[in-house]
């Protein structure tokens, strides 16, 4: 039997980015969740014994492999205990007879969306080439490795540094800045003067000029107003909290931006705090000041 997916509700600490979609098709690295985990459980073949991991985890490839190799039953646990993959078992979940393996650093139960941006994180460090299908200005400039979609431009000035994969029909400049690990979905416009790092932007999302996003993900069909700015980075550099389920949550992350629903619309000179939410059809007025969650 293949290795499966097991199906898990999505949690609602996912939110806002999963209130109009499950957690599977969340975009990583330009692609579904649930793609990317079907690609990843597809390399491991076909095991001796069933292989199966959570719908809301991601499991490294290397862990995988050992889970894959050990004898049945075994369960894969993270250092909470969670089991993120088991054999030999249900789709439930793993024998109380399992043998436990610890999960390495780069396996992980996906509950907030900031665990989508190391997914994202480490399925770009995994990107070894670069993928030209757009148009690419011989007056920008590429230290890195970019993944560009068909219909896409890159205008002059434009300064790509790491990993940056985009999608199709997006317009890209002129004089902007990405930095890795992003991705940008089909149809974007980044324009004049924005600086994006480190995160992930759905399809539709339209940022004209003047601004910065860094390690924020970004709804469908969103729009930054002009001079839009994402804090990222406390003064004490201690990691980030954020609220999630009703409680404030330890995100384990010393930059965190913004996360943001589809259809946001930010008024000019909009500031948001880091590790603030914004849910789907909410906007901003010029000026304003986001210091919390805005759920409409």
């Amino acid at each position: 039997m293949p290795p499966t997916l097991a199906p898990f509700p999505t949690p609602i600490t996912c939110e806002p980015v999963t209130c109009r979609r499950e957690l599977g098709a969340c975009p990583v690295a330009n692609r579904p969740l649930a793609e990317a985990q079907h690609a990843l459980l597809a390399r491991l073949g076909k095991p001796d014994h069933a292989v199966y991991m959570r719908s809301d985890a991601w499991v490294a490839p290397a862990d995988l492999e050992r889970l894959a190799a050990a004898p049945a039953p075994a369960a894969l646990r993270d250092a909470a205990g969670v089991a993120l993959a088991w054999s030999a078992a249900s789709p439930r979940g793993p024998a109380e007879s399992a043998e436990s393996l610890a999960a390495g650093a780069e396996s992980l139960l996906i509950r907030y969306p900031w665990d989508l941006l190391r997914v994202n994180e480490l399925l770009l460090a995994a990107v070894r080439s670069p993928d030209l299908c757009g148009e690419l200005s011989p007056l920008a400039t590429v230290e890195g490795i970019l993944v560009l979609g068909e219909g896409s431009r890159v205008l002059p000035g434009v300064f790509i540094e790491g990993t940056v994969v985009i999608g199709r029909h997006c317009k890209i400049g002129p004089n902007c800045y990405l930095r890795g690990a992003t991705a940008i979905g089909d149809d974007c416009h980044i324009g004049q003067a924005v600086e994006i790092k480190n995160s992930i932007l759905m399809n539709g999302v339209g940022m004209g000029h003047l601004s910065y996003c860094g390690d924020s993900i970004v709804g469908q069909n969103t729009n930054f107003g002009a001079g839009t700015i994402t804090a990222n980075f406390r003064h004490d550099g201690a990691c980030h909290r954020s609220l999630a389920g009703g409680r404030l949550v330890d995100t384990g992350r010393r930059k965190l931006g913004a996360i943001i629903g589809d259809g946001v619309h930010t008024g000019i000179h909009t500031s948001i705090y880091p590790g603030r939410k914004l849910w789907p059809g909410v906007a901003t007025r010029p000026g304003e000041v986001v210091q919390t969650d805005l759920t409409g």
